[in-house]
């Protein structure tokens, strides 16, 4: 099936798909409704408004392209919530030639937050790993809204040690506001369950890639996060924690999040300034909601670089490579106490 062109959205029938419009979109939804109204008019008058179709539609373009270049960070976190961002399944189906899914971590049960399972991926055969939140309100429950369980951690794990076994990369994509914190996950060990995959894809021996799709909160985020190979789609976020809950902990309320969001520096362009990410995956004009196709097929193009530039590499200094990276993390505050030492010396 072919992408759509983000630039003109698609009309059927003189009427545009309904979409999900954020706060700060407004302005593009009001000139894309005026496109499609002249669009259904022309259809219903047969007058020729071709002339002013295209000024309408550069004039949508230069406000999408000028919109999504100046996100704040607040506002690139409401993109990468947005109702109609793909989901692991969505990537699943769009990129997977073939998905066979595995089930269950063999100590309690199965996590629907967490998939896992054996796919073909960019010529690649890989152990595909996500997290998935669910599109309708009944999977969304039933997926606790992407919010992992010790158990799909312990399942990640089981899986990873397979394709250990079997000499499969490991591809994950991470979509998560954080790990669930309820009182039965934390009883049957959330904190362990995180801490042991770190230990374990620290030093698993065969090559990571780990992409940050959506939201990449906190531990629930780095329980399948320790990768080769990291990166995040461009309007995706990556935090230790979320602006939320940060400003929950600091201010008692919500009211802050917006403010804080920029302190967290948990962009794409952030995190890659500051070396946390590896490489930043581009995404259609206006977000990969408005077309999921082109952003899939830039994910796939990622992860198979990626792949082949790992498979070149001794395992030993791959493995040798991947500690040092995330020993490395943070050099920017070394340095910077270097530097204070040295001045008060």
């Amino acid at each position: 099936m072919a992408a759509q062109d983000s630039s003109a959205p698609s009309v059927g029938n003189g009427k545009a798909s309904p979409r999900h419009v954020l706060e700060f979109e407004r302005p593009v939804a009001q000139l894309e409704q005026q496109l499609h109204e002249l669009e259904a008019m022309q259809a219903e008058k047969q007058v020729d408004y071709s002339k002013e179709l295209r000024q309408l539609r550069a004039n949508y373009t230069s406000l999408l392209r000028k919109t999504y270049d100046n996100l704040s960070a607040w506002e690139t976190v409401q993109v990468s919530r947005h109702p109609q961002r793909p989901l692991f399944r969505d990537y699943v189906e769009m990129i997977c030639r073939e998905f066979r899914e595995l089930h269950g971590d063999r100590h309690y049960g199965d996590d629907p937050a967490i998939k896992c399972g054996l796919a073909r991926l960019g010529g690649h055969k890989v152990m595909l790993i996500g997290h998935h939140k669910g599109r309708d309100t009944k999977e969304k429950v039933r997926c606790s809204f992407g919010l992992a369980h010790p158990e799909g951690y312990r399942k990640a794990l089981r899986c990873m040690k397979l394709a250990e076994k079997f000499g499969l990369p490991v591809v994950t994509f991470i979509d998560t506001p954080g790990a669930y914190p309820g009182i039965g996950a934390e009883e049957r060990g959330q904190a362990e369950s995180i801490a042991r995959n770190l230990m374990e894809m620290s030093r698993l021996r065969t090559p990571i890639v780990s992409v940050v799709t959506g939201e990449g909160g906190s531990g629930g985020a780095l329980g399948i996060g320790v990768a080769d190979r990291v990166a995040m789609l461009e309007f995706a976020w990556y935090s230790v924690i979320s602006p939320e809950a940060c400003s929950a902990i600091l201010f008692k309320d919500n009211d802050e999040a917006s403010q804080l969001a920029d302190s967290l520096k948990l962009t794409s362009r952030n995190l890659r300034q500051l070396g946390v990410v590896d490489g930043i995956v581009p995404e259609p004009l206006g977000g990969a909601h408005r077309d999921p196709h082109t952003a899939a097929h830039n994910l796939e193009q990622y992860v198979a670089k990626a792949l082949r530039d790992l498979k070149r590499c001794k395992l030993d200094n791959l493995l040798e490579r991947r500690y040092e990276k995330f020993r490395n993390l943070g050099v920017v505050v070394e340095s910077s106490r270097r530097h204070s030492a040295r001045a008060v010396g």
